[in-house]
């Protein structure tokens, strides 16, 4: 039993302790998230064909499909299931009817970590401020209901009566006369 406790001690030590915790999950920066939902990908039937933007699929590459986005928009997809993140361009269409949110080529579903399952809940997010800024210019008016595009460049300030903070109430006296 000693002998037991003592290899898996050395094993942990050797190893680390880190084999046998829970993943960490990346918070994204919500002011940069535009979309959650669902990842699926597609590979080998689509490999080497063109895509809606006039590029040649590569099925290994770091790309991917989505209903409203403009081509050539790189956004961070983040796997809500383990918290790996990858970055793609956006350079083919999903039909408007489809329940899922992007479809990934088969080589940015692997980084992600999703090729067992075939799906996974990713968080959708541009890189910097600005691309959000160039999507409200994009979509103008008509943003796409599953899109949510905001701008938080000005910090919110409150103001607050502090006059009233610390006033601690009048004492009562009753006469006992």
């Amino acid at each position: 039993m000693k002998k037991t406790c003592f290899l898996v001690l050395c094993l942990l030590a050797l190893f680390g302790f880190k084999a046998y915790s829970q993943p960490t999950l990346i918070e994204p920066d919500s002011t940069l998230l535009i979309e959650k939902g669902i990842a699926s990908y597609y590979g080998r039937f689509f490999h080497n064909r063109k895509t809606a933007n006039g590029e040649i699929f590569d099925m290994e590459g770091m790309t991917a499909a989505h209903k409203n986005l403009p081509f050539g928009t790189m956004v961070r997809v983040t796997n809500l299931k383990n918290g790996k993140e990858i970055i793609v361009k956006i350079n083919d269409r999903l039909p408007q009817n489809s329940r899922r949110t992007i479809d990934l080529a088969k080589g940015a579903a692997k980084k992600l970590g999703m090729i067992q399952m075939g799906l996974a809940p990713v968080n959708i997010s541009v890189l910097k401020p600005e691309a959000v800024s160039t999507l409200m210019d994009y979509y103008r008016e008509e943003v796409p209901e599953s899109i949510r595009l905001r701008m938080y460049f000005d910090p919110i300030t409150i103001e607050r009566d502090t006059t009233q903070l610390f006033l601690w109430p009048e004492p009562e006296f009753t006469s006992a006369f």
